[in-house]
């Protein structure tokens, strides 16, 4: 098998809002929601890299189409990480999430292992860690 993840799904209390934070707030590129014609298809798609797509699906439609019971909220279960190219962008970008309704967990500062970073949520509870990390960049590159 070739491992490839190709769509990373965060539940969700309200899309609305959360299309309006990652979309408006942060930036993130979409056409919106789509799928409002099906039951419990409604659903918004952000393009990230490498063909790599950010969905957001209320948490009552991932429940009903996985066949478990509605999820809680599990914040810090596990963290999307954003790795960027210098410490001014990681500055930059935690205040732009700040001022679209994040709350920051750790405000950007020098990490134990040479980089910068912090962490804040999303306005649902989903843990978002902004980094620099220079040997990261230099590996992709």
């Amino acid at each position: 098998m070739q491992p490839r993840i190709s769509l990373i799904t965060l539940a969700v209390d309200d899309l609305e809002r959360s299309l309006s934070f990652y979309r408006d707030g942060l930036g993130l590129p979409s056409e919106g929601i789509v799928g409002r014609e099906f039951e419990h298809g409604a659903v918004a798609f952000f393009d990230l890299q490498g063909g790599l797509k950010l969905a957001l699906w209320p948490r009552t439609s991932l429940a009903h189409d996985s066949g478990l019971r509605c999820p809680e909220n599990a914040a810090g279960a596990f963290c999307l990480a954003h790795n960027l190219d210098s410490r001014e962008a990681v500055d930059a970008l935690m205040e732009r999430a700040r001022l679209a309704g994040a709350h920051i967990r750790k405000p950007p500062q020098d990490t134990f292992w040479g980089g910068y970073g912090g962490y804040f949520q999303d306005p649902d509870g989903h843990l978002w860690e902004l980094a620099y990390n220079p040997q990261l960049l230099a590996d992709a590159r």
